[in-house]
């Protein structure tokens, strides 16, 4: 692999813009910030453009042509919440610069018919095939359906040794999809299941779109809540109870707005963004969930920006999945770029929306090798014309991606 040395651009770190304007890549690796190109090097001129370290989507369900669309459009991780892509299905994928990187959680600790079931319509099954595209076969997922302390307790482990990242446990009854009385798991599995991950040194998340499943999350302990709580306004006291318990929050407003029934059809109206998308996928993001029409977003924003000022951690998530209508709004890496511009619309700066989908989901995912632009760090880059720093919009203005030094060949 051949040193590369982009010059002439306006560096943000993940943190900060920073004065140098140069950075010279080695293989997969960051090797300088600032300073000449060196000599022989593959130079590539920045000049009018912004460069930020790869973003990550801090909730999705994927597969490998997720993965790659994904990073067409600069998400260079994808963080899976449910699903197949835990470590002995992803040998392939890892090494592959064509696709985002990817971590999971497995399967989530839910009872028996429990959240997403009713999701789903009779009969659907996502399409099969190998988990990580060649031809080892699939591992069979470990399904943790559990209705007692002692069955959480029991399969955290197993989670462990099948290759989860990250341990997720579902806290719904299904009244915010519009099937209300599903089972759920109670105050006293959850904190089992949670302390038991906590002995295992393992990072706890929790699915919750109530606020008193929200509250259900804090008490167990839990590290970080997956999604936003979408039916009612905020409350002074969950914030202060996540504040203090120093939780992470992904609001998924990308999702909590398609429950709502706003579709994603203004995205997919911008030519930055069609021309990356397929038929199947452009539909997709044309159509919503639309279980909640009762609620409103406008609560949702609130509830950002409460949380974001009382120094909460928000990470950049979108929930997104499959090209399905009854799954839309939504469309891999494109998502990102809509959640950015909703968390500034929300009141925060786009310096801070960006560390949202750089540093911060790095820092609190333990991903110590990303998420910023430094040396010794994989070379996760994006090259976007003009300033998100200062006009969030600027992310979908797309010239280059890299994943671990390797420049993304355009379809």
């Amino acid at each position: 692999m051949s040193v590369t040395s982009i010059v002439n651009a306006r560096i943000f770190d993940g943190e900060r813009v920073l004065e140098e304007t140069g950075v010279v890549v080695d293989g997969q690796q960051i090797v300088s910030v600032g300073g000449p190109a060196p000599a022989g090097a593959d130079v590539v001129d920045a000049q009018g453009a912004t460069l930020l370290p790869g973003f990550i989507d801090a909730h999705v369900h994927t597969d490998r042509r997720a993965l790659a669309l994904a990073l067409t459009f600069g998400v260079t991780t994808e963080l899976e919440m449910q699903g197949t892509n835990t470590r002995p299905n992803r040998s392939a994928l890892m090494e592959d610069d064509s696709i985002a990187d990817v971590r999971s959680s497995g399967f989530a600790i839910t009872p028996p018919g429990g959240h997403p079931s009713e999701l789903f319509p009779e009969g659907f099954r996502p399409g099969g095939g190998h988990a990580d595209g060649g031809s080892r076969p699939r591992e069979r997922p470990l399904m943790p359906f559990s209705t007692t302390p002692e069955e959480a307790v029991a399969f955290v482990p197993q989670l462990i040794a099948t290759g989860s990242d990250y341990i997720k446990f579902m806290i719904d009854d299904g009244s915010i999809e519009g099937h209300p009385g599903l089972p759920m798991l109670d105050q006293a599995t959850l904190n089992a299941g949670v302390a038991e991950a906590h002995r295992h040194g393992m990072l706890t998340v929790a699915h919750a779109l109530t606020l008193d499943a929200a509250r259900m999350a804090v008490e167990a302990g839990i590290d970080g809540l997956a999604h936003l709580f979408m039916d009612q306004p905020h409350t002074d006291e969950i914030v202060e109870l996540i504040a203090s318990a120093g939780l992470f929050v992904v609001p998924c407003v990308t999702l909590n707005a398609s429950m709502m029934g706003i579709t994603g059809a203004e995205l997919a109206a911008d030519p930055r963004v069609s021309s990356r998308l397929d038929e199947a996928w452009l539909t997709a993001l044309k159509s919503s969930f639309n279980h909640y029409p009762q609620g409103k977003l406008a609560d949702v924003m609130g509830s950002v920006k409460a949380l974001h000022d009382a120094g909460v951690d928000l990470l950049v998530g979108t929930d997104v999945s499959m090209p399905e209508t009854f799954l839309g709004g939504l469309a891999h890496g494109a998502s990102v770029h809509h959640e950015l511009q909703y968390l500034v619309e929300a009141g925060l700066t786009p310096l801070q929306a960006l560390r949202a989908a750089t540093r911060t989901t790095a820092r609190r995912f333990g991903l110590d090798d990303r998420g910023r632009i430094a040396v010794g760090l994989r070379a996760d880059l994006l090259l976007v014309d003009g300033d998100p720093t200062t006009n969030i919009a600027d992310t979908l203005n797309i010239r280059a991606v890299w994943r671990r030094g390797s420049r993304l060949t355009p379809a």
